[in-house]
């Protein structure tokens, strides 16, 4: 069996869901249903028992060591975190709770149960840790892309917290044996992700007749990785990754934010017309920009090829297309999701 922290969100159900596909191993899945938790994302695996969902915070020093001596997982992937940077911006303190304190408790309940197994247990156990590529900082337009060696510079309170709880994991490998796995990503997109991101949110706000809203001149450049590929990323570290090491994986896929809607609605033009026969692109509208906004990510993911032989499958053309798919055949789970308190976030974000 092995535990998955935040496994109702975006990247973790997705991992879930891949899991269950591959393996018959069995998911020890523990996530806090915030906002962003979803249930739902599951349900095809609601009656599964290789399935065990437990509803909790991975800062819970008597839930979560309860969890692992009943069920002895020989891993844990640790997906559970706030994620999202303009929230970090209005509200910082949860961030640093859940990813900086949360992630400390979740490591010394995980070093107390490792340090209790037998040798061979000890020796097989993996603690792996997914992050992000932000806390690498901003790049310009022709610095060479992130890699594993890149000084961590963090711009947000987001990328702060998880710089934070990366250095953590580092120092339980280095401090105390534990052994730990680390994984930097670059922006996800693919189906099941709560629509406050910047391609769920515009192709929800398309297919409702609203504007779209773009920060600034919409040239901020991502790498975009289609989720799925990041979950084969992760199951290839988690089996052949060496302890202690970091592995960036990216997309190859860096588009400005604008060119990443404009696609958007030119698939969406060929598979859901407006009924005016415009372009959705004049739905398109230009916002303020958000606070230290950090014009370039880039993702060099050379060292988890060579060393793993892992890399991305989908193309950005590909995988968006899949994902706007998925959004157009998926509607009753849009409607479950944008719930009131969605609605009150967009209205203090963007209007």
């Amino acid at each position: 069996m092995i535990l998955v922290t935040g496994g109702a969100g975006f990247i973790g159900s997705n991992f879930v869901l891949e899991w269950l596909a591959q393996s018959d191993e069995s998911v020890l899945n523990l996530d806090l249903l915030t906002y962003a938790g979803n249930l739902e994302n599951l349900s095809s695996h609601e009656y599964d028992p290789r399935h065990i969902f437990v509803k909790g915070d991975i800062g819970d020093t008597k839930l979560v060591p309860k969890l692992l001596h009943t069920y002895k997982p020989r891993a844990v992937i640790n997906f559970a975190a706030e994620s999202h940077v303009d929230r970090s911006i209005h509200g910082p303190e949860d961030f640093i709770q859940t990813n900086v304190v949360g992630t400390f408790h979740l490591l010394e309940s995980v070093r107390a149960y490792w340090a209790e197994l037998d040798e061979k247990a000890k020796t097989d156990f993996r603690f792996l840790h997914v992050s992000t590529d932000e806390v690498y900082g901003t790049l310009c337009a022709n610095d060479p892309a992130f890699t594993e060696t890149t000084p961590y510079a963090p711009n947000s309170p987001y990328s702060a917290s998880k710089a934070a709880s990366d250095h953590l994991v580092r120092a339980y490998h280095h401090t105390y044996g534990l052994p730990v796995l680390t994984t930097n990503c670059s922006n996800n997109y693919g189906p099941y992700h709560f629509p406050e991101k910047l391609i769920p949110l515009c192709l929800l706000n398309a297919m409702n007749g609203k504007s779209l809203p773009m920060y600034g001149d919409g040239q901020q450049i991502r790498d975009w990785l289609f989720v799925k590929d990041h979950c084969s990323a992760i199951r290839r570290v988690l089996a052949e990754g060496k302890l202690g090491d970091t592995y960036n994986v990216g997309g190859w896929n860096e588009k400005a934010n604008l060119d990443v809607v404009n696609t958007l609605c030119e698939i969406l033009d060929e598979l859901k017309p407006r009924e005016d026969g415009l372009s959705y692109k004049v739905q398109i509208t230009f916002v303020k920009d958000r606070p230290g906004h950090d014009r370039r990510y880039a993702i060099d993911a050379t060292k988890i090829e060579h060393e793993l032989g892992w890399k991305p499958q989908e193309t950005f053309e590909t995988g968006i297309r899949k994902t706007v798919i998925w959004y157009l055949e998926n509607q009753p789970w849009v409607d479950h999701v944008v719930s009131g308190a969605y609605r009150q976030w967009l209205n203090k974000q963007y209007v």
